[in-house]
């Protein structure tokens, strides 16, 4: 397995974050609570990438800002990985998950940190609350 690099996004709606359940079929992570991610695909920009996920795991209208908020290294399986984390703003729409997802809430960051294992991915979630 090579090299995985990786995008997610921090969906912000007033004072919440969407957080999403991955489906028990999932290859990696069955059951963890995480926010939207998906892999890059080759020659395509992180920013459209998130964009693609976004609009395929979710099916919801959002502003995707330009610069990320984080980006962390974490493994995916045996294979290193880079994580590259963007805020979104909710603009409009109803979830529609795809089967990568088997369910999703609107929390609080702190709701959302005491259900997810992803430390990391938590903190940029906290970064997107209190970074202007």
């Amino acid at each position: 397995m090579g090299f995985v690099f990786a995008v997610a996004a921090v969906i912000v709606r007033g004072d919440r974050v969407l957080a999403m359940r991955r489906s028990q079929q999932k290859d990696a992570g069955a059951g963890l609570w995480e926010t939207v991610s998906g892999r890059v695909e080759p020659d395509e920009d992180p920013r459209d990438a998130i964009a693609r996920e976004i609009a395929e795991e979710t099916g919801l209208t959002v502003s995707i800002e330009a610069r990320p908020i984080d980006a962390y290294t974490a493994r995916r399986g045996d294979a290193p990985m880079v994580v590259v984390v963007y805020r979104a703003r909710y603009v409009d729409g109803e979830v529609e998950r795809s089967d990568e997802h088997d369910a999703h809430a609107w929390w609080t960051p702190a709701q959302l940190r005491a259900r997810s294992t992803l430390t990391r991915l938590v903190d940029a979630v906290d970064a997107a609350f209190t970074t202007p």
